[in-house]
């Protein structure tokens, strides 16, 4: 099958059914390679003539697409679409989604490198916060000026006079930004949702080794999202005990919320509120009380697990975390970074005035964090694309600096991958000042770079 270039876009418009019988025969790796040798910015295929799909049929281009990923680093992924079929892909690759999906061809050009400064206003929504940042970001670093709804009513609204717009974009993902393990909310609060009966099973499906990284990265308070939970057995309640005893090592709370123990005998209640875990009735409880949040998810000193030194294979890596970091802020801010010093050290802030941080934790074939320490200014104005207006509110910027850090560790996660290092993000923790960031991270030896925007001094630190 021959595909169709057009503004740096290969496509290819396979028809009929797509099942695990069918799709080996309408493409090979000398169709998708010779399309890459054209030197185009992404490798697509159509859905708009295929009748049916299975997963089965969709793992054909999977292997495919990631043969491209490894050898040209184009994008890859599927175009012309309805609802029906982006739903069904997501329910498909849930967590998995190493590829990217546009509604349309036409939107796919809109992210073409081959296709920057047309000035297109782009009315664009997702359900996902960090996918309208992320798309934000490319959009305008295309050249175009991206119009961002932050819920579904905005979006149906505006949507409705299409006039406005140049393009409207949705049920778009951009592959590899997407983090579902857990939410942030404001407060630095990680939830994880549990329902129905628990087990020893809650052992097999929470993510531990998620949930240690977080510890490390600088979260502090974890929120059990129980109202769906019917009952627990002994093997439930160990494992949460023994997940509150490990938190108390970093000074950090653990809340079950909405619980009812209707059909779990209250000596469960008993044993956890012993372990240190808190109960409450209502998640309102927790985050609309800005001085218990404060209490609960404070930064502390406290930490007993061992300090591990910076490796000689996470140096050698450092160009691509400086590189995935610096490309993000220089889109942001409209300005060039300036390297002025790398060293390997213990973090370093002489300064400390109108500073805040961010970290986020990587784990997989590397792990460590990286920490980022913005002067007011640079955060700013690199979340004014975000927020969609220039604003002081400090915990609005703290918010989305944590989008605009999540981006930042997709781009990492992807600069790896290339190099075949396969790696998971936490979420990012914020700081709204340098103090809390330094409880945190103590006195850990890392490799700090320190880059200038404009005259204005940013932080890069790696460690683990």
């Amino acid at each position: 099958m021959r595909a169709v270039v057009k503004n740096g876009v290969g496509v290819f418009t396979p028809q009929g059914f797509l099942d695990g019988n069918s799709s080996s025969s309408f493409l090979s790796i000398d169709d998708i390679e010779a399309t890459a040798a054209l030197e185009v910015d992404m490798i697509l295929v159509s859905l708009k003539r295929v009748i049916f799909f299975n997963k089965n049929g969709l793992d054909i281009f999977m292997k495919l697409f990631s043969k491209v990923r490894q050898k040209n680093h184009a994008t890859v992924g599927f175009c012309d679409y309805d609802e029906k079929k982006y739903r069904a892909i997501n329910v498909f690759y849930q967590d998995k989604m190493y590829f990217s999906l546009y509604k349309t061809i036409e939107i796919a050009y809109l992210f073409s490198s081959s296709f920057q400064n047309q000035n297109k206003n782009v009315l664009l929504y997702s359900e996902d916060r960090s996918q309208r940042s992320a798309m934000a970001i490319e959009l305008h670093d295309n050249g175009h000026n991206p119009i961002i709804a932050q819920t579904s009513q905005e979006f149906k609204e505006k949507s409705s006079n299409k006039d406005a717009y140049d393009a409207i974009a949705d049920l778009t993902y951009l592959g590899q930004m997407g983090q579902k393990i857990a939410t942030r909310v404001t407060g630095n609060a990680i939830i994880y949702s549990i329902s129905s009966y628990l087990d020893a099973e809650i052992s097999n499906k929470f993510n531990i080794q998620y949930h240690n990284n977080s510890l490390n990265v600088g979260f502090r308070l974890f929120v059990f999202d129980a109202y769906k939970v019917i009952s627990m057995n002994v093997h439930a309640l160990n494992f949460f005990s023994k997940l509150a005893s490990s938190a108390a090592e970093y000074n950090a709370s653990i809340c079950f919320v909405g619980m009812d123990f209707e059909k779990t005998t209250e000596t469960f209640k008993d044993t956890l509120e012993d372990a240190g875990i808190l109960f409450y009735e209502q998640m309102d409880d927790i985050l609309k009380n800005k001085e218990l949040l404060q209490e609960l998810g404070a930064s502390s000193a406290a930490n007993t697990k061992i300090k591990r030194v910076i490796n000689k294979q996470t140096v050698t890596e450092l160009p691509r975390f400086i590189d995935a970091t610096v490309v993000t802020i220089e889109m942001m801010t409209n300005s060039k970074a300036i390297k002025q010093s790398a060293e390997v050290q213990a973090i370093t802030i002489k300064d400390k005035t109108d500073k805040i941080a961010s970290s986020i934790g990587y784990y997989g074939d590397l792990d460590g964090m990286v920490i980022l320490v913005f002067p007011k200014g640079i955060a700013k104005k690199a979340c004014e694309l975000l927020i969609g207006e220039n604003t002081d509110d400090v915990e609005l910027i703290l918010d989305t600096l944590a989008e605009l850090v999540n981006i930042v560790g997709g781009k990492i996660k992807t600069l790896l991958s290339d190099q075949n290092i396969s790696v998971d993000i936490t979420l990012p923790r914020t700081y709204n000042d340098v103090d809390s960031l330094l409880e945190v991270i103590q006195d850990r030896k890392g490799v700090q770079v320190e880059l200038s925007f404009n005259d204005d001094k940013f932080l890069f630190f790696l460690t683990r």
